[in-house]
């Protein structure tokens, strides 16, 4: 269950209980402060009942719930009002499961349902998102489909090679099944592919305390390092990549897909993107759940060297997630997944500029930017929108809907759109440079990634779209027209 500030959630349950009080009906009835239930620890989810898809207005919400008292009565309210459907009953292992119609008229956003429990009080507050729903129109872009490897993450375009490289991984660790594929970018056709090399097996987690030692476990087959993102050097005329499972990044030709270099295990934690400044020689790599961004030298290829960035949100730390890279301005845009923020760098000096608040956005976690005039568009999945920013004061111009599970974003500077991949709503979502909403493509299976081509051409990536073979997997390649 989400959390909210505690502010919101006090208000809540004392509009609950002040509506328990007042006598909202035979249900709701409790007995004015008595008995509490000082141990509870209750948790509630939402979901649709098909799984993975979103919550749209007008339809049917599955709820469960546990850490309730054997056959204890359980409401749910919205406001001060009950929840049709949402009088449910406790089993025998204190659960609860049930079904709520969300209204058709209902808009889109993130509702507090107060929980209600009875004989012995207790109440809490749940969080239940729902979804945008936008129709499909692809009028002024033409759609074609190019295959890549099962499980494609990421993509990104080499104008020096007229290439598209993209990276694969499938299963968890160890992740046995991964691909580096280049792909020419006229005829779509795969030209070169590699998997990287044998990783080394994980450590053993070692036994919690007092515990028995346990069983000895068969060998594992190894896994290989894994790539997720890519980001291409054409001064060097390489390819980077990032190790996420191993923490790590690696560095291959854009030729022929050899391997330069496999930085050592724990270089980056959980890394992410990485982008390529080569007018500065400089390679950046994003370092999920921590507070940084690692910077290399593409020339020299050492050890790279941590620029932290402190968040503005009181007691909770910036999460760096996907990077934007401007090279003349020599900005460097960083979003924060956990406490919805942006950093801005410098990278001529590797020092943090500014730390702007992405207010209205939940979930940030794709990013991208405008050259000409420095706005920053900011995808967040918690929230399924799309916020505008002002590069300079961080005000918000623009706070867009666009779809479920909005994940990455790319600007194209030159045809002034912005493209969204809507990872639950398997669309690819098209506004103008205000944040205003002018295309919704799809199908997309299950969009990951978008990226920048060659006029004006861009690039989505579907992951693991349900097929089987090399049909799987597909690349959109989107033209405006």
């Amino acid at each position: 269950m989400a959390s909210l500030s505690s502010g919101l959630r006090k208000s809540l349950v004392l509009l609950a209980a002040g509506t328990l009080l007042g006598g909202a009906g035979a249900a709701l009835a409790q007995t004015p402060f008595g008995d509490l239930d000082r141990t509870a620890a209750t948790r509630i989810s939402f979901s649709s009942p098909t799984r993975g898809a979103p919550v749209l207005a007008g339809g049917e919400v599955s709820v469960s719930g546990q850490g309730f008292k054997a056959g204890q009565k359980v409401t749910l309210l919205y406001g001060a009002t009950a929840l049709p459907g949402g009088a449910l009953t406790a089993d025998g292992e204190g659960k609860i499961s049930g079904k709520i119609t969300v209204p058709a008229n209902a808009v889109s956003g993130t509702f507090p349902i107060v929980v209600v429990a009875q004989a012995p009080y207790h109440a809490t507050v749940a969080e239940l998102k729902v979804s945008p729903t936008i129709a499909l129109s692809d009028k002024g872009y033409k759609v074609s489909q190019a295959q890549t490897a099962r499980g494609v993450y990421q993509s990104a375009y080499s104008a020096k090679s007229n290439a598209l490289f993209t990276t694969s991984a499938q299963g968890r660790p160890p992740v046995a099944n991964s691909e580096l594929v280049k792909i020419d970018a006229k005829t779509l056709k795969i030209v070169a592919r590699v998997t990287p090399a044998v990783a080394p097996a994980p450590a053993a987690r070692p036994a919690p305390a007092g515990a028995p030692a346990p069983a000895a476990e068969a060998p594992r087959a190894p896994g290989v390092y894994a790539v997720y993102g890519v980001g291409v050097d054409d001064v060097k005329g390489t390819v980077w990549t990032t190790n996420s499972r191993q923490n790590t990044v690696a560095v291959y030709n854009q030729s022929d897909l050899s391997l330069v270099k496999q930085f050592p295990v724990g270089t980056v934690n959980h890394a992410r993107d990485a982008v390529v400044d080569a007018s500065l020689g400089k390679a950046y790599a994003s370092a999920t759940f921590q507070p940084e961004v690692k910077v290399f030298d593409t020339a020299t290829l050492a050890e790279p060297k941590s620029v932290a960035i402190q968040s503005k949100v009181r007691g909770e730390t910036f999460s760096a997630a996907s990077l934007s890279l401007d090279t003349v301005a020599h900005k460097l845009y960083v979003v924060s997944n956990s406490t919805n923020e942006v950093a801005v760098i410098n990278t001529q000096t590797d020092s943090v500029e500014k730390v702007l608040p992405v207010s209205g956005g939940k979930g940030t976690i794709g990013i991208s930017h405008d050259p000409q005039t420095g706005r920053i568009y900011v995808a967040a999945q918690g929230s399924d929108n799309l916020v505008v920013l002002d590069g300079a004061s961080g005000a918000v111009i623009a706070d867009t809907p666009i779809g479920a599970g909005a994940l990455n974003v790319a600007f194209d500077p030159v045809k002034r759109r912005a493209y969204v991949a809507n990872r639950g709503a398997s669309t690819i979502a098209v506004t103008d440079a205000d944040g205003k909403l002018v295309a919704n493509l799809g199908p997309a299976p299950t969009p990951n990634h978008v990226a920048l081509g060659k006029g004006g051409i861009v690039y989505a990536v579907n992951k693991s779209a349900g097929a089987s073979g090399e049909e799987a997997d597909s690349i959109m390649v989107i033209q405006p027209q």
